[in-house]
C-alpha cells in the first residue's frame, strides 16, 4: 500500500526483499552479470509504475518473477539478434548457507557443478530447464513464455534433461 503512495523507503524495502532471488533469476537466463542488473533495474521500475495492476491473484514475488523472467527473455532475445556475445561466461554460485552441516558441502558442490553444467547447455535448453527445474514453471507457462508449442516445449525440455545428464555424466567420468 505505501508503495502504490510513491514511499520511497517501502520501495527500497521491496527491493532489498526480492533482489537476490530476482537478479539469480535474471543471470540464469542472460547470462551476464552486467545485463541482469539493467533488466533487474527495468523490472523493479516497471513494477513500481504498474503496481495498480497487481491484483493480488498471486504472491507480489511471483508476480515480480514474471516481470523478471520476461525481461530478461526479451533482453536475451535482443542480444541475440544483435549477436552480442558476453565478455565472460558466467560461473553460478549456490549460497552459503548460515549453520551449514558437514553433509552439505558435498551437496553444494554438486548443486554448484549441475547449475555451472546447465550454463553450459545451448541457450533454448538452459532457459527452458532454468525455467521448469529452478523458477518452477509448468510446460504450458513455459511455452507461452518462449513462445513455443506446448509440444515443442515438452520435447525440447526433455532433451535438455538428456543433454544435462550426458555432459554430468561425462564430466565425472
Amino acid at each position: 500500500q505505501a508503495c502504490l503512495k510513491n514511499d520511497r523507503r517501502a520501495q527500497m524495502e521491496i527491493y532489498d526483499r526480492y533482489y537476490h532471488a530476482m537478479y539469480n533469476t535474471a543471470v540464469r537466463i542472460v547470462k551476464d552479470p552486467a545485463t541482469a542488473e539493467d533488466v533487474l533495474q527495468e523490472s523493479f521500475l516497471s513494477a513500481f509504475i504498474k503496481l495498480e495492476t497487481f491484483k493480488g491473484e498471486v504472491t507480489f514475488g511471483a508476480w515480480l518473477k514474471r516481470i523478471v523472467i520476461n525481461n530478461s527473455i526479451y533482453e536475451y532475445r535482443k542480444q541475440q539478434k544483435l549477436q552480442q556475445v558476453p565478455l565472460e561466461s558466467v560461473l553460478y554460485k549456490v549460497e552459503d548457507y548460515d549453520g551449514a552441516e558437514a553433509g552439505q558441502g558435498s551437496t553444494k558442490r554438486m548443486a554448484q557443478k549441475v547449475l555451472e553444467t546447465l550454463g553450459q547447455l545451448k541457450d533454448s535448453y538452459r532457459v527452458s530447464l532454468t525455467l521448469h527445474l529452478i523458477e518452477g514453471y509448468d510446460y504450458e507457462e513455459i511455452s507461452e513464455i518462449m513462445n513455443i508449442s506446448y509440444g515443442n516445449c515438452r520435447t525440447m525440455i526433455s532433451r535438455a534433461k538428456k543433454s544435462l545428464k550426458n555432459k554430468l555424466t561425462t564430466s565425472a567420468i
